[in-house]
């Protein structure tokens, strides 16, 4: 064989081993991507369960205490910022945006404050601060809670009271 030949029977085989590549890249394209969205999902999953994991081993239900904001209709009290104490330590304070509001004027619930209480007695305090049609309202709320064994929900409410054409403020103490 001549030169010629060969070199042409090289670029022979090596288009027809480039073409059988070719022809696998996308099948091993697919796998990969299919491997890489199986490798997302394991990851997800993990996150989740330490996320889980981490909030029962820095919350355990005999200790926990969780306070939730929720507001009524809102006509005549427009929500700025909430400050959460407990046994007179502030814990919590939050400044709200108008989306914010808005959301919890449309029947949202805010997790506001999740922690730990030891057993006893404790005096929970919040302060509403925030603008009503005629008048700008800073009021408080207090509710002295018996910690035992399980967990504690509070509920922070504002409510408008068509009666006194102004806002009611409360804390609900929820039965698990």
């Amino acid at each position: 064989m001549n030169r010629l030949t060969r070199r042409w029977l090289r670029l022979v085989l090596l288009l027809s081993l480039f073409g059988s590549l070719l022809s696998m890249l996308p099948g091993a394209m697919a796998e990969e991507a299919s491997n890489v969205e199986s490798l997302k999902e394991s990851v997800l999953t993990l996150n989740r369960d330490l996320l889980i994991l981490e909030e029962e081993l820095l919350y355990p239900a005999s200790t926990q205490v969780a306070v939730y904001v929720s507001m009524d209709l809102g006509t005549f009290f427009n929500l700025d910022a909430i400050k959460l104490e407990i046994d007179g330590q502030l814990v919590a304070s939050e400044l709200y945006t108008d989306k914010q509001t808005g959301a919890l004027f449309r029947g949202g619930v805010q997790r506001l404050y999740v922690g730990n209480l030891k057993t006893g007695e404790h005096e929970i305090s919040a302060f509403f601060t925030g603008r009503g049609p005629h008048k700008d309202y800073k009021r408080g709320a207090k509710l002295v809670i018996s910690k035992a064994q399980d967990p504690v929900v509070l509920e922070l409410r504002i409510i408008d009271s068509t009666a006194q054409l102004q806002p009611e403020f409360s804390i609900k103490e929820w039965q698990m």
